[in-house]
């Protein structure tokens, strides 16, 4: 009797062994298919490539391909800092639509599965084949010269002057005006962050709001102090999911000049350099973010 009891684990304890039990096919899978070519693009970015009948050989070279994409490359700095530029833009619109649509979608009203599904169908039309056919349809549209009468819905000269007149800040009118004329991408990214932030919604006990009526809170307040605490984990989540889903998207112009850099730049090693500076960039960016909002982010025990 005693040794059952000296082995009897905690719900903690439980909890985090179905943890690892969960992440343990992740592991796996990055020991048996990820971590071989990640060691593979560390040399790589440390040598010379160069292709030969039979394959390649490696000349060892240092930081040299790190010193050619920051200090010689005309491009990869200046691109850089402006995928990051984007990325802030691109996060916060898209947590704020995704938010407010899980929001309506969330509410009580005829036909609410078809809205979600509507709200979903980016997450579809993103998928492998169709982004395919998607993005052939836009070349051809590059060919014939429609692609911006089609997309460039939103007359910016009509919308600045209006924005102008109500004495908004310049680099505010810029980030309003750029938002609206990105209103197909920020949908097109929001259909996961949609049903996380509507999962989450979702979860939140109903006693909560009722109890708040009873003393008198408004609709504001229970905002403010009961959906937004209780969902504030999953707004983390969203923040991250979004900041990598930006920089890993086949359309990133980063992205590009890396996949471009290998077979018609500087090679492999100067490639592999260019991808080792922009995960770092990312790592940075993820932790500084971490470090920020987990101190805002309430978890309800």
């Amino acid at each position: 009797m005693r040794q059952s009891r000296r082995f009897k684990l905690t719900l903690r304890q439980r909890d985090n062994i179905m943890g690892y039990i969960f992440i343990l096919p992740f592991i796996i899978g990055f020991i048996l298919f990820i971590l071989s070519p990640v060691v593979q693009s560390i040399v790589l970015s440390t040598n010379e490539v160069r292709i030969t009948s039979t394959g390649f050989e490696l000349d060892y070279i240092g930081l040299s391909n790190y010193n050619f994409a920051l200090r010689v490359h005309a491009d990869f700095v200046e691109e850089l800092v402006n995928v990051m530029r984007l990325m802030l833009m691109n996060v916060f619109w898209i947590l704020v639509f995704s938010f407010f649509a899980a929001l309506l979608l969330n509410q009580r009203f005829r036909g609410r599965l078809i809205a979600r599904v509507i709200f979903f169908l980016p997450v579809i039309m993103s998928s492998g084949v169709i982004l395919k056919l998607e993005q052939e349809d836009y070349m051809m549209g590059m060919l014939e010269g429609t692609v911006e009468e089609t997309f460039n819905f939103v007359n910016f000269d009509a919308l600045s002057s209006f924005l102008m007149r109500l004495r908004i800040p310049d680099g505010f009118m810029e980030t309003i005006a750029l938002a609206v004329d990105n209103i197909p991408t920020i949908i097109n990214a929001s259909g996961i962050q949609i049903l996380i932030f509507l999962a989450g919604l979702q979860s939140i006990s109903p006693s909560l709001y009722e109890a708040a009526e009873v003393e008198g809170g408004t609709a504001w307040e229970n905002f403010w102090l009961i959906t937004l605490p209780m969902i504030s984990p999953l707004i983390l989540t969203n923040i991250v999911y979004t900041i990598v889903d930006f920089f890993i998207s086949p359309n990133n112009t980063l992205v590009q000049m890396i996949r471009n850099t290998t077979f018609q730049g500087a090679g492999f090693g100067v490639s592999a350099a260019m991808s080792w500076i922009y995960f770092t960039a990312i790592a940075v960016i993820l932790g500084i973010t971490l470090l920020i909002f987990n101190r805002l982010v309430f978890y309800h025990e």
